[in-house]
């Protein structure tokens, strides 16, 4: 078992995309889901994954993570998956002596532009980009499984407004603080927490 750490961010403006290296499609299936547990099949590209992850610890979660013949994952997506798949784009981005993640969405989710970087332990410091938008790490609303859900009704796009009312009016109420060692709404260096109801200045400098 390894404990997956990871912070994900919001990306104001596309000026990333000159700095990234590679990128290869991602098709992520729920399997099943259960207070704050995943299990979850993946093909990244020629590859495809089992991915078990564990209820958050803070930024931290345990993670199970194998890798199976594409076939199996085709048939999992076809006949056990829940609900639509998630596709994406996936970037790498090096900045400094990190590598970060950007994820472009596709389909209902177009227009969704998230960012990670996996660390060693909770209290690594990192060089922040300049495209770097607010903090949404353990925000119930950027999780996949709420992506799904969205994605379950309806064929047209789904609107910013959507996702950020997804049922969740605060990070407090779902258990999961927006930034490590903050409460709900305060601020920390790396990330901002918004008020209930508002827009992430992230989303906002995509669309105006």
């Amino acid at each position: 078992m390894r404990f997956e750490i990871e912070r994900k961010f919001l990306v104001k403006d596309h000026s990333w995309r000159p700095s990234a290296i590679s990128w290869r499609p991602l098709r992520d299936g729920l399997i099943s889901q259960s207070e704050g547990s995943k299990v979850r099949v993946r093909i990244d590209d020629a590859a495809a994954w089992l991915t078990v992850k564990g209820k958050r610890l803070g930024i931290a979660r345990p993670e199970y993570e194998y890798e199976i013949p594409i076939d199996d994952a085709e048939n999992l997506i076809r006949n056990v998956c829940t609900g639509h798949l998630i596709e994406k784009t996936r970037h790498f981005v090096p900045h400094g002596a990190d590598m970060w993640i950007v994820d472009t969405f596709h389909g209902r989710l177009e227009g969704l532009v998230w960012a990670e970087i996996e660390l060693e332990d909770e209290g690594q410091t990192f060089a922040r980009p300049n495209w770097l938008g607010d903090e949404v790490t353990g925000d119930p609303r950027f999780r996949h499984s709420t992506l799904l859900s969205l994605c379950e009704t309806g064929t047209s796009p789904i609107s910013l407004s959507e996702i950020l009312s997804a049922g969740f009016s605060s990070h407090a109420e779902a258990g999961a603080p927006s930034c490590p060692g903050s409460q709900p709404s305060s601020k920390c260096e790396n990330g901002r927490s918004g008020p209930r109801g508002t827009m992430p200045d992230g989303f906002r400098l995509l669309i105006e």
